[in-house]
């Protein structure tokens, strides 16, 4: 008999979107969750339609896909009345509810944290939001997206040369950071139910997440009472000593991290560079590095560098990362059979567990191909039938 997943038998009925939410059910999902996608009738999720470059995958987003496997998709139409009496009957048979809308949308549509735990006291009701539930950007009403955060937390103004525009990361990393501390919440939540037989809200936030991952940066500024200030030169980081930094070869790229001068002096030719003070002169470290690295490929550098100890890395494009995985064999890229388009390939769970392993059970779902088999278990045929005739459920 196979074991059961970590988290068989545990029942989440998931209001989310875009990336905070279904990430972290996701995670849930693939631990082993039962996770009831709610989405709206027939567009589905807004994020289906969110192209990558001018395209979706047949018809739905790549972003879509990346986040909603080991999911079931119900269509409800959450402003009637008795769409949300239907759901709440199926959130008493949930042990979890995750909600991404804006802080008081959950609460006037009747499906907030009051509303279910009237109806399972012991319930794991959890949000995430872009400025919290109560805090001042989140009473005026502020949209929070990625973008937004970044700028506004610091994220984006601590990476770049001292004179150039701040810069964004390439990929959305408050909504998955923060989708990481939803989904932390969420089983330490599970965890206090188990241990001390209590339900709880749970509460996260892209603003406060995006404070949390600058702690070692932000714990400088207001112990040593200093700000940051990049480099002229490009430096990776506003509080770190020279060589850190990314540097131009024969043929690409290479990055050196935390490295002493006096190890990488001789090896790059310069055994001036062991005099120099690695953080006052970071600048001129720099440069004489930069003169010094087109010299020669990035993989001669690695074969000089790496033996003797100097941290350092190739600078790829995701793809040549991808590649690599894929001919290596790796479980974390996965190939699963979508019934609209055919094989795809997705990125797997980055967890592993020795006993009871992420499993892939069920491909991304198309918009509300679970409607019946979800409601058949908790409504009887008549009432599936009334709501179907009335438009509830698409």
């Amino acid at each position: 008999m196979a074991r059961p997943l970590a988290l068989d038998g545990i029942r989440v009925l998931d209001f989310t979107q875009m990336m905070l939410g279904p990430y972290a059910t996701q995670f849930l999902g693939d631990l082993g969750a039962d996770v009831i996608k709610v989405e709206r009738p027939v567009h589905g999720e807004w994020e289906r339609g969110l192209e990558f470059m001018g395209q979706l995958v047949a018809g739905d987003s790549p972003a879509f896909l990346a986040m909603n496997r080991n999911k079931r998709s119900i269509t409800v139409d959450l402003k009637s009345e008795a769409g949300r009496d239907a759901l709440l009957r199926l959130g008493e048979t949930c042990d979890v509810v995750v909600e991404n809308f804006r802080p008081g949308v959950m609460e006037r549509l009747g499906l907030g944290y009051e509303d279910l735990r009237a109806r399972r006291a012991d319930v794991v009701y959890a949000s995430g939001s872009g400025w919290g539930q109560r805090t001042r950007f989140a009473r005026e009403n502020r949209p929070g997206q990625d973008l937004l955060i970044q700028a506004m937390s610091g994220l984006a103004y601590n990476a770049g040369r001292r004179d150039d525009p701040p810069i964004v990361a390439g990929s959305s990393i408050c909504d998955a950071t923060t989708a990481l501390t939803l989904a932390i919440g969420i089983l330490a939540a599970l965890v206090a139910r188990e241990r001390q037989g209590i339900g709880q809200r749970v509460e996260v936030d892209l603003f406060s997440t995006a404070m949390s991952v600058q702690c070692q940066e932000i714990s400088a500024i207001v112990n040593l009472g200093v700000d940051a200030v990049r480099s002229e030169t490009g430096i990776a980081q506003p509080w770190l000593s020279a060589p850190f930094g990314i540097y131009r070869t024969v043929d690409g790229w290479l990055a050196l991290s935390m490295a002493s001068l006096e190890q990488l002096a001789p090896l790059v030719g310069d055994p001036g560079l062991a005099e120099v003070d690695a953080w006052a002169d970071r600048d001129v470290v720099k440069q004489r590095l930069d003169a010094l690295t087109p010299r020669r490929t990035t993989q001669e550098w690695l074969d000089l560098l790496t033996p003797a100890g100097i941290w350092s890395a190739r600078v790829r494009t995701t793809k040549e990362a991808v590649d690599e995985l894929r001919a290596d064999g790796s479980e974390l890229v996965c190939t699963v059979d979508h019934p609209r388009a055919g094989p795809i390939e997705l990125i797997g769970c980055p967890i592993t567990l020795s006993e009871t392993p992420w499993s892939l059970r069920l491909v991304p779902p198309l918009v509300g191909e679970h409607t019946d088999e979800v409601f058949r278990e908790v409504l009887d045929p008549h009432e599936l039938d009334a709501l179907r005739t009335e438009g509830v459920l698409a």
